[in-house]
């Protein structure tokens, strides 16, 4: 993976850190590995999440199917809510559920910087943070 998208992924772990999550970086992502690993696994012993890591320069994010397919068969597997988690520049984190992600001809997907902004989760609502009353 390139220099980049490490720091970011490390950016990510920390502020799963800081919302009391056990997070790492899983470190035979990227290929190193024929086994099906996200880029981040995390979990507070309620909620777990297994995300792919992208993040871009320019407006449109293409992931290829196979690597939203091993999200999907490890998120099964370790009984984690799994995301694609996207940054775009000048952007906060932006979480989406594969699901809710358009499809390409060839059956990849491509997520806009547009889209992204109006119809991603942020890092509190998948980690339940915004749901928790504040009591002063």
């Amino acid at each position: 993976m390139a220099k980049k998208g490490s720091a970011e992924e490390r950016d990510l772990v920390h502020k799963l850190w800081e919302r009391d999550f056990a997070a790492m970086r899983a470190p035979a992502s990227g290929g190193a590995t024929k086994r099906p690993l996200p880029d981040v696994i995390a979990g507070n012993g309620k909620i777990y999440l297994a995300i792919e890591v992208k993040t871009t320069t320019k407006d449109k994010i293409y992931i290829d199917y196979p690597q939203i397919d091993d999200l999907h068969e490890f998120s099964e597997k370790f009984g984690a809510k799994c995301y694609i988690g996207v940054k775009f520049k000048y952007t906060k984190w932006l979480f989406l559920e594969p699901k809710d992600v358009e499809r390409t001809k060839k059956n990849n997907y491509k997520i806009e910087k547009n889209f992204a902004l109006e119809k991603a989760l942020e890092i509190d609502e998948i980690t339940g943070i915004d749901k928790q009353v504040k009591f002063d």
